[in-house]
């Protein structure tokens, strides 16, 4: 039996009500970044192999955002431009041979379309992981490009390094063409997020120098040392995309997850108590200066590494970053290694739990990315103990700042539910501003909270320890109504994630 309570404002709200989540401080405990990394180059992750049909590519990334949900994650990070070439179509580069086996080839269907959407359904963020200079292996990518890649319509954007090919990014050419493939893909897809990872100018290769010589003579000529002009070309990729990111779409995050170690205190007195390659020096990638200029929105360092480490300590490395955003309005995420579970030092179930033991008590850490999903499929026992530990409820996405007072969006309207036998039926109607809802089950003392219409008490009954699931959809069945279950409540979240207002609370009492 369904019962609406609300305030007296218009549709069941109460008149001056604002948003939970401007109103309490409280509000932001429920928020938490729980992402995991999903490979398409050498189908790591998915597709699970080259040539599947359309149906069975579908069906496998269905499962792998399926898998998300049971693991209480809220965000998927989809390797949408693998070796400059498209994970979607793309009139600018030719399709991954991921897809199909071979560069070019359609897969009949658009999968990040598709990934956006179904992500979008279940209650998950999905962010456009991209790599911007990698064009691949010379053996096989390089030698099977298409007639229509890039590279092979500009040949003197090519730079081969150790067995990897890449665009100079020296070359002003190629810097705008990489943010014109980037913001392509904001503009016609529904993402939520632009991604990098730690591939910039690549890894060191003994014996080996990067051969930017030609393009270091035409555009070198301000700066001293070759070091500085390039971090300075990577500098000005960042800013290019995330100038026309937020020009275009502001509420698509950009961030980046550099290699763990921007500099070593050996090297540098600012630099962190670590002792192994660093990514200022070695990938000319400046994290340290995107982090101060704002260039990103959140910033996830692969810390790869186990508490004790000698050469770069877990602890040590979190701390070091939690102290280089603080204060910057820029997010910190941990990259997590899953793929290391199993092996000697990551052998426990607690692997993964016993890093965010320490991480979560962090202020300046506000989430975690995993390295990579199908590492977490495969490691059932410490997925199991990271639920138990510190993912046993669902946790709303981390709000991006859209420079306004209040959410865009209005309180949800239809609200209805009934229970019966353990189970509750749950639904509501559409709203087009809303990109997710948030349903909330609360006990008998909750329900009288927010049908009071006091905006403080509302924000106080909306808990993370109360929220039921994050969703796309206008209806979900909840197994955990028991006696205690004294009503419902879904709020919207608007294009930035900010929670809109509480509507009517539905009291299933009989």
């Amino acid at each position: 039996m369904r019962q609406a309570l609300g305030g007296d404002g218009p549709e069941g709200t109460s008149g001056d009500q604002a948003a939970p989540s401007a109103m309490c401080e409280a509000g932001q405990d429920k928020r938490d970044m729980r992402g995991a990394w999903l490979t398409t180059v050498r189908n790591i992750d998915w597709p699970s192999e080259p040539g599947l049909s359309e149906q069975e590519q579908k069906e496998e990334l269905d499962a792998w955002l399926d898998d998300a949900v049971d693991m209480n994650l809220n965000s998927v990070f989809l390797h949408a431009r693998p070796t400059a070439d498209a994970v979607y179509d793309s009139d600018m580069e030719p399709w991954a041979r991921y897809l199909t086996g071979e560069q070019g080839g359609d897969p009949g269907y658009d999968p990040l379309e598709y990934a956006v959407e179904q992500a979008h359904e279940r209650g998950l963020e999905m962010h456009a992981w991209f790599n911007p200079y990698r064009i691949g292996l010379l053996e096989p990518d390089l030698e099977n490009l298409t007639d229509d890649h890039p590279v092979s319509q500009n040949p003197e954007w090519l730079v081969e390094h150790g067995n990897e090919a890449y665009v100079d990014p020296g070359n002003p050419e190629v810097r705008e063409w990489v943010t014109d493939v980037i913001m392509d893909v904001v503009e016609r897809y529904d993402v939520d997020g632009m991604h990098f990872d730690d591939f910039f100018y690549p890894y060191p290769v003994e014996g080996e120098e990067f051969g930017d010589d030609a393009m270091w003579e035409a555009h070198g000529g301000d700066f001293d040392q070759r070091e500085d002009w390039r971090r300075d070309n990577v500098d000005q990729l960042m800013r290019d995309v995330h100038g026309q990111i937020q020009e275009t779409k502001p509420w698509v995050s950009f961030g980046v997850s550099p290699f763990g170690i921007w500099r070593n205190d050996s090297t540098d007195d600012s630099g962190s108590p670590s002792s192994g390659l660093q990514s200022y020096d070695d990938q000319f990638a400046d994290t340290r200066t995107w982090i101060e200029e704002g260039t990103i929105d959140y910033v996830a360092p692969q810390l790869y590494w186990e508490r004790g480490f000698e050469t770069a300590d877990y602890e040590q490395m979190t701390d070091w970053w939690a102290n280089e955003v603080e204060g910057t309005g820029v997010d910190l995420y941990i990259g997590q290694g899953a793929y290391r579970l199993g092996s000697d030092d990551w052998s426990d179930d607690d692997a993964l739990s016993a890093q965010l033991d320490y991480s979560a008590e962090n202020e300046q850490v506000v989430g975690d990315i995993y390295f990579s999903i199908k590492d977490m499929r495969e490691n059932e026992a410490a997925v199991d103990e990271l639920l138990n530990s510190h993912y046993d409820r669902p946790a709303l996405p981390p709000q991006v700042d859209s420079g306004q007072d209040a959410p865009q969006v209005g309180a949800v309207q239809g609200l209805d539910a009934s229970v019966e036998d353990g189970t509750a039926q749950v639904s509501w109607d559409a709203d087009e501003d809303a990109r997710f809802y948030a349903v909330y089950r609360l006990a008998e003392d909750a329900v009288e909270s927010v049908a009071g219409g006091d905006p403080e008490e509302q924000c106080a009954a909306l808990t993370q320890e109360n929220l039921v699931e994050v969703t796309g959809r206008t209806g979900v069945t909840d197994g955990g109504a028991d006696g205690e279950t004294a009503g419902y409540v879904v709020t919207a979240l608007d294009d930035h994630r900010a929670e809109g207002p509480v509507g009517e609370v539905v009291d299933v009492r009989g």
